[in-house]
């Protein structure tokens, strides 16, 4: 379903287009004039707009500008070649004379929106060969990646709501664009949000537009990431941070198929699969009520759960040596191989970072060798339980810290999470992100990503 809008002053053609429109199966609005077109409308929301050429007041032609990206149909009773010529000069994509066939209309239609669609994909292509994907990808053959692999086939094909579950750095994204690429939406657009990058006070925008004048500095309507992923796959990274507000628009959104913008009296229809992942342990936030448990339900109708690296057995050999490949030949280098020592250091290491540790160990390893040859040295690997005791500092100090037992070594792997847990909740009242990190020998990045993984808010700015 496609979203056109149909600008006409004559109220008689204007209703026989919609009609005509909407039996072929597309979500179609109105205008009477081009000003009126672009202070109701959200103008790149559309997939099409059909205007015809003379209008009260501004040309048909004007709207082009005002669209840019989306395809324009001009339409006209004054049919000379002049006139087509000056259309397709200012960007009209094609141009129809009134009286028109209907059958002749719908197949211009129709190629119109297959081009148009055909022109976002290569786009959207273009960007994801650009970047570069922090997981290594889908490699494994262990029974836990065996099992992800028969689910993501199975759920695929069905428009079900995906919960992908598993620690930072297990590669969830990979997960959400295989069920997209393997989905009949695979030609659609896949957008991807990171919840807890976005500032809670612009989340709500961000994800469902807003109207002009919505708030102060709403100088323009805004079509959301969801109306954005119209006809494909909306990927929502780190579900678990998503606020209060938000998650009852996005139930809304998932119960009755529509999107209301910021500051909107009306609804628009959206045709979006969700697919959701987090680190989090949802039940347990539903139980804190930091979480909608209705919300919950509803995304988790399937739930495909990633082993951590340290689970995943031959897989990790495996996996060094495809990032290794990876990475030689993004940097220009020959191939390389690891060492038996390497191999040794990648099997015993509990990684976890996951995936993204071992990528970015692999990484360094390559820019720093001088040969083809990958040594142990320079995989660089902190031995586990984090660094040797002597190179802790000095403010890790059991005199520092009243609060953790003299039984309960803060040094010990067994109790860092909740020595780390303790210490924070018990000063974050009166020191900042900064000295809390400085008291902890840890930096503001690593504070933050802990903080993320064990589920401590912050209660300061």
């Amino acid at each position: 379903m496609s979203r056109i809008l149909v600008i006409e002053d004559e109220p008689i053609i204007r209703t026989e287009l919609r009609r005509l429109l909407t039996r072929a199966g597309h979500d179609v609005a109105e205008a009477g004039a081009v000003p009126e077109a672009a202070a109701e409308h959200a103008l790149d929301a559309f997939d099409l707009v059909i205007s015809d050429l003379r209008l009260p007041g501004p040309p048909g032609t004007d709207i082009i500008a005002l669209c840019p990206g989306v395809p324009v149909l001009i339409m006209t009773s004054f049919a000379t070649v002049k006139s087509a010529v000056d259309a397709m000069k200012l960007g009209a994509v094609d141009y129809i004379a009134k009286p028109f066939d209907h059958d002749e209309l719908l197949l211009q239609v129709e190629r119109v929106l297959r081009e148009g669609r055909l022109t976002r994909q290569n786009a959207a292509l273009k960007r994801e060969v650009e970047q570069t994907w922090s997981p290594g990808g889908m490699v494994g053959t262990s029974p836990a990646m065996r099992d992800v692999f028969e689910r993501v086939r199975k759920v695929a094909p069905s428009a079900a709501t995906v919960l992908v579950l598993g620690e930072s750095g297990t590669g969830k994204e990979l997960v959400a664009r295989a069920v997209h690429a393997q989905s009949p939406r695979a030609e659609g657009p896949l957008v991807a949000v990171n919840c807890a990058a976005i500032p809670e006070g612009l989340l709500e925008s961000e994800l469902f537009g807003h109207e002009k004048g919505a708030f102060t500095g709403a100088q323009a309507a805004h079509a959301g990431l969801v109306e954005a992923a119209h006809g494909g796959t909306l990927f929502l990274d780190e579900i678990g941070e998503l606020p209060a507000p938000a998650q009852a628009r996005l139930l809304r959104m998932l119960q009755d198929g529509e999107v209301r913008r910021v500051g909107a009296t009306r609804s628009r229809k959206v045709d979006v699969r969700i697919l959701a992942a987090t680190h989090r342990d949802l039940p347990r936030r539903v139980q804190e009520g930091l979480f909608r448990q209705d919300l919950y339900f509803r995304l988790r109708v399937v739930e495909i759960r990633l082993p951590p690296l340290r689970e995943r057995g031959e897989d990790v050999s495996a996996l060094a040596r495809h990032l290794l490949e990876r990475s030689s030949r993004r940097m220009g280098r020959p191939p390389a191989s690891l060492s038996p020592d390497a191999l040794a250091a990648i099997a015993q290491h509990p990684w976890p970072g996951n995936v993204r540790e071992l990528e970015n160990a692999i990484e360094r390893a390559v820019i720093l060798a001088d040969g083809p040859l990958i040594t142990a040295d320079l995989l660089a690997l902190e031995p586990p339980g984090g660094p040797a005791v002597d190179s802790i500092p000095p403010v890790l100090e059991e005199a520092d810290f009243p609060l953790v037992p003299a039984s309960e070594d803060p040094r010990s792997p067994d109790s860092m999470e909740e020595y780390f847990r303790r210490f924070v909740l018990e000063h974050q009242e009166r020191m900042g992100e900064t000295e809390l990190a400085r008291r902890l020998g840890i930096s503001r990045k690593t504070l933050w990503e802990k903080r993320q993984r064990l589920g401590i808010p912050r209660t300061r700015a």
